[in-house]
C-alpha cells in the first residue's frame, strides 16, 4: 500500500500533551497543546498517576472542546477476563460523553472500540514497527498507530510511505530501558506489573553488584561494585527539539509528549516549547540559535539528562541517565498560597508561609482552574508599602494580568548550582 494523501507540503502535526490532573490538563490547553492523552483510575500505563475520574469525563471534554483540543482516553494496560464488562462499560461512556479517541494495546479494547464504531489509536505498547503490522490494526479498524519506541527515524520513512494510517511518536519525555516499555521488573521485585501501569521505577535506582559464583571458581575478592555511576538501566530522557524539523519533514501525524507522572510546569514548558518550535518550522524561522535556547529552556524542567533515543541509532552507554533524580537547571520551593485575586486593578494578594522572595526573582502559580502561571515579581508591596524583600507570615500583593484563584499554590523558582 502507498501513501498518496501526504502533500508535497507537510501539515503541521499534531501536538499532544499528558494530563494527569486538571493544573496539567488546563496547562496543557494554555501552552498550546492540540490534543490531550489522560487515564482514568483504571486500566490505563500510568496507574501511580493522579487520573480523572469516570464522573469527569464530559467536565473534560466540554472544556477541551471549547478550546478546540483533542481528548484521548488511555486505555492501554493487558486486560483480563473478568474486566471485559469494565472496559465497555468505560467505552460507551467515553463515546456518550465525546471523547475523541481511544489508545489501547489489548485487541479486546480494540473489538469493543470497533463494535461501538469508536475510533481507536494502537499503543506504543504494541511495538508497531513495520508497515505490515501497522496496515493489519487497520484492518481491525485502527486509524492511528503509536509506533514503537526503537524505530530509527528511516524505518518511520519507509513506514510511512507503505500506510496511510495517522502515525504518532515520542518526541520528548523518559524513555525505559525494555522494549517499548514491557518490563517485568517491578512485577518480579515487588509483586506489581508495570504492564498494568503499576511501575514503580526500580530501574532508576543505585544497584550493588557481586559474584556470587566467585568461591566455586577460587576468585571470590569478597567485593562489590555499585553501578550507580552509570544507572545502566536507567536511560536518558528523550528530547527532540534540535531535530524536530525532521520528524516533520518525515510525515509523523502525531507529537507526543511524555509525562502524566510529571509537574504541571514540565507540561507548560515542554508543550509552550514545542508549541514553538513547530511554528517557527513552518514560518521558516526555527534557527539552530533558536533551537538552542529550547532545549535550555527544557533543561529548566524535570529530566534525566537528553537522548535521541532511537532516532538516529540504537542508543550507547552515553545515553544512561548518570544521576537518581532530575538534572533540571532550576527547582521549585513553595512559598505561599493566594488569598484573593482583585480582577478590577489585576492584583494578586498571598500570604507567605514559607521562605522568602526579592524584587527580580521568578516564581510559578499553580492550580485546578488557573493551570500554570509563570511570572518574575519586579515590583511589589507588604502592607500596602512598596518593598524589595518579603518573608514568611507577611502578605505580599503585587500586579499580574493573569487571572488566578483563592487557594492557589506559589512556588519560587531557584536555580540549580
Amino acid at each position: 500500500m502507498t501513501n498518496d494523501r501526504l502533500p508535497l507540503t507537510r501539515l503541521k502535526p499534531e501536538l499532544m500533551a499528558p494530563a494527569g490532573d486538571w493544573t496539567m490538563l488546563r496547562a496543557a490547553v494554555q501552552s498550546g497543546a492540540d490534543a490531550v492523552y489522560f487515564g482514568l483510575d483504571k486500566l490505563n500505563m500510568r496507574a501511580k498517576a493522579v487520573n480523572f475520574s469516570i464522573e469527569q469525563l464530559n467536565e473534560i471534554v466540554i472544556f477541551c472542546k471549547e478550546n478546540s483540543v483533542k481528548t484521548y482516553l488511555t486505555l492501554n494496560t493487558i486486560i483480563f477476563e473478568e474486566e471485559l464488562s469494565e472496559v465497555e462499560e468505560i467505552i460507551t461512556k467515553a463515546k456518550q460523553s465525546g471523547v475523541d479517541r481511544i489508545i489501547c494495546s489489548d485487541l479486546a479494547v480494540a473489538d469493543i472500540c470497533h463494535k461501538y464504531n469508536f475510533p481507536f489509536c494502537i499503543s506504543t505498547q504494541s511495538s508497531v514497527s513495520n508497515s505490515l503490522s501497522a496496515n493489519v490494526y487497520k484492518l481491525l479498524g485502527a486509524v492511528r498507530i503509536v509506533l514503537a519506541r526503537e524505530c530509527s527515524l528511516e524505518e518511520i520513512k519507509k513506514i510511512r510511505s507503505k500506510t496511510d494510517l495517522e502515525i504518532e511518536a515520542f518526541i520528548h519525555g523518559a524513555m525505559c530501558i525494555a522494549v517499548s516499555g514491557r518490563c517485568f521488573m517491578s512485577h518480579h521485585l515487588f509483586g506489581i506489573s508495570a504492564n498494568r501501569g503499576e511501575c514503580i521505577q526500580p530501574c532508576r535506582r543505585e544497584y550493588q553488584v557481586s559474584d556470587p559464583l566467585g568461591e566455586i571458581y577460587d576468585t571470590s575478592t569478597e567485593k562489590s561494585m555499585l553501578i550507580g555511576e552509570d544507572y545502566v538501566m536507567s536511560p536518558k530522557d528523550l528530547c527532540t527539539i534540535e531535530y524536530i524539523d525532521q520528524l516533520i519533514e518525515a510525515g509523523i501525524d502525531s507529537f507526543k509528549i511524555e509525562g502524566r507522572k510529571r509537574s504541571p510546569e514540565y507540561v507548560a514548558k515542554t508543550v509552550s516549547v514545542y508549541r514553538q518550535a513547530i511554528d517557527l518550522h513552518f514560518e521558516k524561522k526555527l534557527t539552530k540559535e533558536k533551537k538552542k535556547e529550547f532545549l535550555t529552556e527544557l533543561e529548566t524542567v524535570y529530566n534525566r539528562g537528553f537522548s535521541s533515543g532511537f532516532y538516529f541509532g540504537v542508543p550507547s552507554s552515553e545515553d544512561y541517565a548518570g544521576v537518581n533524580g532530575s538534572k533540571a537547571t532550576t527547582r521549585k520551593n513553595y512559598i505561599g498560597k493566594v488569598l484573593n485575586y482583585y480582577k478590577e486593578v489585576k492584583v494578586v494578594h498571598f500570604l507567605m508561609e514559607s521562605g522568602e522572595i526579592l524584587s527580580g526573582d521568578k516564581i510559578l502559580i499553580l492550580g485546578d482552574t488557573t493551570g500554570v502561571i509563570e511570572t518574575i515579581l519586579k515590583e511589589f508591596y507588604v502592607n500596602d508599602h512598596l518593598a524589595e524583600h518579603a518573608v514568611k507570615a507577611e502578605e505580599v500583593t503585587f500586579v499580574l494580568p493573569d487571572l488566578v484563584r483563592r487557594n492557589d499554590r506559589i512556588y519560587k523558582l531557584e536555580s540549580v548550582v
